[in-house]
């Protein structure tokens, strides 16, 4: 073994980095910095070196290169896919979890953290509507494990492996992309997965729906699955959970609901309304590194009975024999697929006990409130049209001018959005809905003001028309 580090004067380089990091205002950095191509072959050219280098030459790459040239989720004005405007008690909790290396596989190794995941999944339980017994989930590292879970989880609950040809699932166009990549992981055939038509407002068309498992049923399939959103990624749409889970229980079908971002609007005053059926749900996903202001990673699983994950992650191992759990105690790797696995949890109970449920209510109703002021002046511009309406706190709009022709209009939209990101100043990327390039802005961090949106739209505009003055 390299002892090395023994002639480092590492507390004093940690306590360095860390006051840098907190005298740091992300809001003066780019919001986004594209990495030149020199540097991008430098790293991935870099050899490992045989004997160490010095320390702050390698520190000085990190912190001038390679943290330098990122797109910054918790900038204030970075309004493209869910930011992620973590809180520092989060980055607090990152820092102590790591610095314990825990491995919270089982209570025998990390009694107390996992004793708070436990608390959370409870709590978090509760919120959706499931009974806290038998309702159980495990902390995972985002969105695309959470779902891949549940999608197993389904699967295992409600069809043998022999019959998955004959197996059929639902979901519509404005389905994270990771609800298909689960289904295909789990053995789904991609032509058993039925595209269900989506409404004016983007939310899944239930009377399609309902045609498409009967003509299925009828053709011999066997409907195993539906997947819907809380809080889509395009729009913010949120899926009518009562009367999917209608068909879902006439059927016997599996509701897993996709929440990875509109979830946390449980918590919220006016958001938590358009939620109504989802405690009817099976199992919903839910991450706490989007609108519960953690650092990465930090998501959740939550199923209406843990029995269903044990049934699909409960495998034994001789060598555990000494550290499992049993009775109602359970340990988190049986609950998913990690064994080895860090304490998501804490971070996230450091944040809300320092914080209190009250000011994270604040803070999300505060999101909503910018994506109506959003709306409020777009609609003041000329030539602006709002495409979706404000939906939790995404919204999405477009420069539309008829004296040009639909490729001329996408063109003039995608130019601002890229010099917009260019330009450091934003990030406010276009997406494609009824095929047309559209601005789509989520605004959920609470140091966002009014006149960062404004100035951002402002810009927006002002790139376009720069533009069209040279047509």
């Amino acid at each position: 073994m390299n002892f090395n580090e023994k002639n480092i004067d590492l507390e004093t380089i940690i306590r360095d980095e860390v006051n840098k990091y907190l005298n740091q205002d992300v809001s003066r950095l780019n919001a986004t910095e594209q990495a030149p191509k020199e540097l991008t072959q430098k790293y991935e050219k870099m050899p490992i070196p045989k004997v160490g280098r010095d320390i702050y030459e390698v520190l000085s790459e990190l912190n001038n290169e390679v943290l330098t040239y990122l797109y910054r989720p918790n900038h204030k004005r970075a309004f493209s896919f869910i930011p992620g405007p973590a809180s520092r008690l989060s980055w607090l909790g990152d820092i102590l979890t790591t610095a314990n290396n825990i491995h919270a596989s089982n209570f025998k190794n990390a009694t107390l953290p996992i004793s708070i995941e436990r608390n959370l999944i409870n709590y978090l339980a509760d919120k959706i509507g499931y009974e806290v017994k038998p309702s159980g989930g495990v902390f995972v590292s985002g969105g695309s494990m959470a779902n891949l879970t549940a999608v197993v989880t389904a699967r295992d609950r409600k069809v043998s492996l022999d019959k998955l040809t004959k197996t059929t699932v639902y979901l519509t166009s404005q389905t994270h992309h990771s609800g298909r990549k689960a289904l295909h992981v789990a053995g789904f055939p991609s032509e058993n997965i039925r595209i269900i038509d989506h409404n004016e407002d983007f939310t899944m068309n239930v009377s399609h729906l309902k045609e498409t498992v009967e003509k299925d049923v009828k053709n011999g399939y066997i409907p195993a699955l539906v997947i819907s959103t809380a809080g889509t990624t395009n729009t913010g749409a949120v899926d009518d959970f009562n009367k999917i889970a209608d068909i879902c229980e006439a059927y016997n079908i599996w509701q897993h609901v996709d929440g990875a971002y509109g979830a946390s609007h449980l918590l919220s005053t006016k958001g938590k309304s358009l939620f109504k059926g989802i405690e009817r749900s099976d199992s919903v996903t839910w991450d706490a590194h989007k609108l519960l202001f953690q650092t990465y990673s930090c998501a959740m699983i939550i199923v209406k009975d843990k029995n269903n994950l044990i049934n699909s992650y409960g495998e034994k191992a001789e060598y555990l024999d000494d550290i499992t759990s049993d009775d109602d105690v359970i340990d988190p790797e049986m609950l998913g697929i990690e064994l080895t696995r860090p304490a998501r949890a804490v971070k996230l109970w450091l944040t809300l006990q320092v914080i209190g449920e009250d000011e994270f209510r604040k803070r999300i109703d505060y999101g909503q409130e910018l994506a109506e002021y959003t709306k409020d002046y777009v609609e003041s511009l000329d030539d602006f049209e709002i495409i979706s309406q404000p939906s939790l706190s995404i919204l999405s709009f477009r420069y539309y001018n008829d004296s040009f022709t639909d490729e001329e209009n996408d063109h003039l939209n995608n130019l601002a959005a890229k010099k917009l990101a260019d330009s450091g100043y934003g990030v406010a990327y276009t997406t494609t809905l009824n095929n047309k390039k559209v601005f789509r802005m989520c605004t959920i961090n609470p140091e966002t003001t009014e006149s960062d949106i404004k100035e951002t739209i402002d810009r927006l505009n002002r790139y376009i028309l720069e533009e069209v003055k040279e047509k």
